[in-house]
């Protein structure tokens, strides 16, 4: 994927999309640019964005920082800490949305229990999650009753171990969160 630059496409284009835990530590990570070529260089970036914003309290709204060129929008719930990078000269509001999507849709996914070991037993919902948000850097969807709604039926047909119910649970929980957001 060479010739990343944000500044001359037209739509933007995100970096890479942690979730690390209270500790620093990886559950859930994507990288959709050739920054970071080797898995040291990965790790290492992650416990830089870690170290930086670990004291900061970043629980109720998105916080944005400015690292090695990048812009880091980032949130923390419960255990887990959410963040996504996009390069200097891309649009923190977008970059924010995708966070904010990111966040919705877990906790959709997770009924509203986005703690490390509910993610970690329900890792394939999170990176079903990931792939419907962004393909290669391009934000595809932001909207997280939509991304909720893709990964159900996504992981309904591929496992076939999901009941009906379970499924019609994530759509009540979809269908609560759209209403509570539209109440506040």
């Amino acid at each position: 994927m060479s010739g990343f630059h944000g500044t001359n496409d037209s739509c933007p284009l995100v970096k890479n999309i942690l979730l690390l835990d209270s500790e620093g530590k990886r559950v859930a990570v994507k990288y959709y640019s050739d920054d970071w070529s080797t898995h040291a260089a990965k790790l290492s970036f992650e416990k830089l964005v870690f170290s930086k914003t670990s004291k900061t309290n970043a629980r109720t709204e998105a916080e944005i920082t400015l690292l090695d060129s990048n812009i880091i929008v980032y949130k923390f719930a419960q255990d887990l800490h959410f963040f996504v990078a996009g390069g200097e000269d891309e649009n923190e509001l977008v970059l924010s949305s995708v966070l904010q999507g990111f966040f919705d849709a877990v906790a959709l996914l997770l009924r509203n229990n986005v703690e490390k070991m509910e993610a970690l037993e329900n890792l394939d919902l999170i990176f079903l999650c990931l792939d419907e948000m962004v393909d290669q850097g391009v934000v595809l969807e932001t909207d997280p009753n939509v991304i909720a709604g893709k990964v159900a039926m996504q992981s309904t047909e591929a496992s076939g171990s999901l009941s009906e119910q379970t499924l019609t649970q994530a759509l009540a929980t979809a269908r609560e969160h759209l209403a509570r957001s539209l109440l506040t």
